[in-house]
């Protein structure tokens, strides 16, 4: 059987959320390849990023940035959000999640 494939020709926005499945573990690979895609950091572990990715592709591609048991979420954004002390600007969030 020939391979999946997935393809996305809309910017989408994304929800990425991951956690580390050790104690005391840090981050310093996703974070980096994060920002190098320009993601934008609204919690400790979730950020947003605009992509014409799509969500199987994001998490692919971020799956080589943590290890095996760790955990990874992406999610595709609809734009509508409620939210309280984030670590980004209301202003900056609200235009990371705008159309």
């Amino acid at each position: 059987m020939g391979q999946k494939r997935y393809w996305c020709n809309q910017m989408k926005k994304y929800l990425i959320s991951y956690d580390l499945d050790k104690p005391g573990q840090d981050y310093p690979r996703i974070i980096k390849e994060l920002e190098r895609l320009g993601a934008i950091r609204i919690l400790y572990s979730e950020w947003i990023w605009k992509a014409t990715w799509t969500a199987v592709q994001v998490r692919d591609h971020l799956k080589s940035f943590i290890d095996s048991n760790d955990m990874l979420l992406v999610v595709a954004l609809t734009g509508e959000a409620a939210w309280t002390s984030l670590m980004v600007s209301d202003t900056g969030f609200k235009q990371s999640i705008a159309a």
